[in-house]
């Protein structure tokens, strides 16, 4: 049977997974009585929860004779280390792009990386039933993408199709065929544009791209056979970047993609997409050859992390009363376990040995990882994000700047442009982008944009849209003045009481509800002013047996504002930790007692 390999590759919201549920549906991979999953390749929690892709995914097809291997790929720039493993895994990609937004950052950085490996796409303009599409202009937008990402006169004479992957039709204009349509062009199209796999001379050789564990077959690794064959029971070995044997062993079992399941096959051949079992070490990026062979396949090099943040033993009063996992050796080997599936993480070891400085492409891609943890048990407390810098050849410090684009109402500009200058950022292009909104365009430093996400939704009363994308390491910009609120402590330990609450309520907004159990240095609310104060959140109302004048009313309280994980990742400032159990996610300051909170301030000023 003839081969296809192909990567679906769109910016955020795109559809991408919706066409692929589409695409299994009209080969024929479910039965007629089948209940069919929406969104099938997002099998996460976490992943149907956002409404995102998390982990690139395989899947596969049959059309005409012919099988068509299909990775769904993440939409976030923060996963974008998961699109650039799997790009070498395909001959062929589909870029998707929505009829009225067009070309956003993670289109251009996809597209990017597809084009660098010589990679041909099919353009395919979706969702042009959209009353605001524009689907002329937008495939002008797209040439010139690819022609300021330097294609080649190949790449750039792309083949292009319009409909809507929601509604299973796609066809060479831009309406609906009379009949209905379907999506046999684009499958026609694949065939005809996408080429097979190219296949080398010689013995068994893959590299892996995506790694899982399963309870039952340990550990497996998915990639593409670049090389020869290969059949249970086989003897195999391991050979990291460095050529470097890591281990050897038998191959226990080899799945192949039959639509959304993975079915043992006794033979694969080069150019297939394939998971191999039976081997405790090999990870991604490794060779898994043929005992004989010597030299290893060289991997997609990854886009270093832009952003750090310090994972620590959980020690505040309250530890180890919600989960089972708190001592900094679980936590170590959790972590270590993460980085091995992630080659975009970097996981580093404090000289305490007490705490690991975790390092990624962006907050989103952190967050996810400690709202897994977090679901398994685990205890830990989190600082906030650092950017990464470095000092290029002449010493100057260089910091990560970040590509945003930012879509709002005209009302709003005034005070985005504002903002955003404030934080040191750049704009670069202001335009239309229709139904009386433009489309902001800025150059701004990473660590401006920690935290601007909430507070951009704020000015703009909700109908701001923000897309991020690593842009490149410039100059240290300055100083960026940071949170201007001071916080509410607790100052003693016990569970919050309503009265004492209500009481507090002219000194700002509470960030916890009655009954919450509280400590000494625990953040409990945000202050009017700039400045920290401890207050006692536990005092009740003192009860005599002399009946008042007025009859007491029952106490009314302003709902709490709700710290979500992602929300107080960014609002902590650099004293303060977010405490995370898989019951509560509390804030606290870094050093709980009021004295030695003096005694390091005033220990960092005279350092400074």
């Amino acid at each position: 049977m003839s081969l296809r390999n192909i990567a679906i590759i769109a910016h955020v919201d795109h559809g991408k997974t919706t066409l692929v549920d589409e695409l299994l549906k009209q080969s024929g991979v479910y039965r007629e009585n089948e209940r069919v999953q929406e969104r099938a390749m997002d099998s996460g929690d976490i992943e149907k929860e956002r409404g995102i892709t998390i982990l690139a995914k395989a899947t596969s097809v049959e059309w005409k004779g012919t099988r068509i291997n299909i990775v769904d790929t993440p939409g976030h720039a923060d996963f974008g280390g998961e699109v650039e493993r799997i790009l070498s895994m395909v001959d062929g990609a589909i870029v998707l792009v929505d009829a009225a937004e067009g070309p956003m950052p993670q289109t251009k950085f996809v597209v990017g990386k597809a084009l660098k490996v010589g990679l041909r796409p099919i353009v395919a303009i979706n969702k042009i039933d959209r009353p605001d599409g524009r689907p002329d202009e937008v495939i002008n937008e797209v040439f010139d993408l690819f022609a300021a990402l330097d294609a080649t006169d190949e790449q750039l004479d792309f083949p292009i199709l319009y409909g809507s992957g929601r509604n299973g039709w796609m066809s060479d204009g831009h309406e609906r065929p009379a009949d209905g349509g379907s999506l046999a062009p684009l499958f026609d199209l694949v065939l005809k544009h996408v080429p097979e796999p190219t296949v080398a001379e010689g013995p068994f050789k893959m590299i892996g791209t995506i790694l899982e564990a399963n309870p039952f077959l340990g550990r497996i690794i998915t990639g593409r056979i670049h090389s020869g064959s290969i059949k249970p029971n086989q003897s195999v070995k391991v050979l990291n970047a460095e050529g470097k044997q890591i281990e050897s062993g038998r191959i226990s079992k080899i799945l192949a993609f039959r639509g959304l399941e993975r079915k043992p096959v006794e033979e694969a051949h080069a150019g297939d997409i394939v998971a191999i079992a039976g081997l405790s070490k090999g990870t991604v990026a490794d060779t898994f050859c043929d005992p004989a062979v010597a030299e290893p396949l060289t991997a997609q090099p990854i886009d270093p992390p832009t952003v750090t943040m310090t994972f620590m033993v959980n020690d505040s009063p309250l530890a180890g009363t919600e989960g089972d996992k708190v001592t900094s050796r679980v936590i170590r080997d959790r972590l270590l376990k993460e980085a091995e599936g992630n080659v975009a993480l970097k996981i580093e070891e404090s000289e305490g040995k007490d705490s690991f400085y975790v390092s990624g492409r962006g907050e989103l891609q952190l967050a996810v990882l400690i709202e897994t943890m977090r679901r398994e048990g685990f205890e830990l407390a989190v600082s906030r994000p650092r950017v990464v810098m470095h000092k290029d050849d002449s010493g100057q410090l260089m910091e990560p700047i970040e590509e945003v684009v930012i879509d709002v109402d005209e009302e709003h500009s005034g005070v985005v442009v504002q903002k955003m200058s404030e934080r040191k950022a750049e704009m670069t292009e202001l335009r239309p982008s229709g139904g009386n909104r433009v489309r902001l365009v800025f150059h701004a430093p990473t660590r401006g944009l920690i935290g601007y996400q909430s507070e951009l939704l704020t000015d703009t009363r909700g109908t701001a849209v923000m897309n991020r994308l690593f842009h490149g390491y410039q100059a240290y910009k300055g100083e960026i003045g940071g949170r201007t609120n001071g916080v509410l402590l607790s100052n003693m330990a016990g569970e919050a009481v309503a009265y004492a609450m209500f009481n507090l309520e002219d000194r700002g907004p509470m960030i916890i509800e009655p009954g919450d159990k509280v400590y000494m240095g625990m953040i409990i609310g945000i202050h009017t002013r700039d400045n920290d104060l401890e207050v006692n959140v536990l005092k009740g109302k003192q009860l005599t047996n002399i009946r008042s004048a007025g009859k007491d009313e029952a106490v009314k309280l302003t709902p709490p504002i709700r710290m979500t994980l992602d929300r107080a990742l960014s609002w902590i400032q650099d004293d303060e930790l977010m405490e995370v159990t898989p019951k509560s996610i509390r804030l606290r300051k870094r050093y709980l007692d009021a004295n030695d909170r003096k005694r390091f301030a005033k220990a960092g000023a005279s350092a400074a």
